[in-house]
């Protein structure tokens, strides 16, 4: 639009990634919302973003568009559960920042795995078999091994200039 008006984008920074992205998940939220309000189930998908070259190229993404992660939604064949959180004093802040505590972390873990415990453990191959395996352990293992590293060079390569 820019070279069309003939002005200048004098905004090439890291907001006009950050924005993008930002938007991105505000529609993905907003789709999941109207469409469980539909009786469709969804769930997105953020693995996605570890093939992103591959996904861009099979999409005929243009610079400066990226994918941030896919949904799949459809009519469930049977009722599901809805994935616990953790609770609203590990996630929400009033007035300053601060850290939840091991202790609510566990009980969340705790909590999760009573009613939806995980069939297998992460790479028990490297990381060994755990008594209280739950979603903090899970999370911890799948973050010990590099992921996406080549991420920030594909958006640099989209266009985006993140300084």
């Amino acid at each position: 639009m820019h070279a069309w008006r003939g002005l200048a984008f004098a905004n090439d920074h890291l907001d006009a990634f950050f924005n993008a992205a930002v938007d991105a998940g505000i529609a993905l939220s907003a789709f999941a919302m109207a469409a469980e309000a539909a009786g469709l189930g969804c769930c997105p998908i953020s693995v996605i973003r570890n093939h992103s070259e591959e996904v861009s190229g099979m999409l005929g993404l243009p610079d400066h568009v990226f994918p941030v992660a896919g949904l799949a939604f459809g009519w469930p064949l049977q009722p599901t559960h809805v994935s616990l959180r953790l609770p609203l004093s590990a996630t929400v802040h009033r007035d300053r920042y601060r850290d939840c505590t091991k202790e609510t972390v566990d009980a969340y873990d705790a909590r999760r795995n009573a009613v939806f415990p995980y069939r297998a453990q992460r790479d028990v191959a490297a990381f060994g078999q755990s008594l209280n395996y739950g979603w903090s352990e899970d999370k911890a293992r799948q973050y010990a091994r590099p992921e996406r590293a080549d991420f920030g060079a594909f958006i640099r390569k989209k266009g985006f200039n993140l300084t």
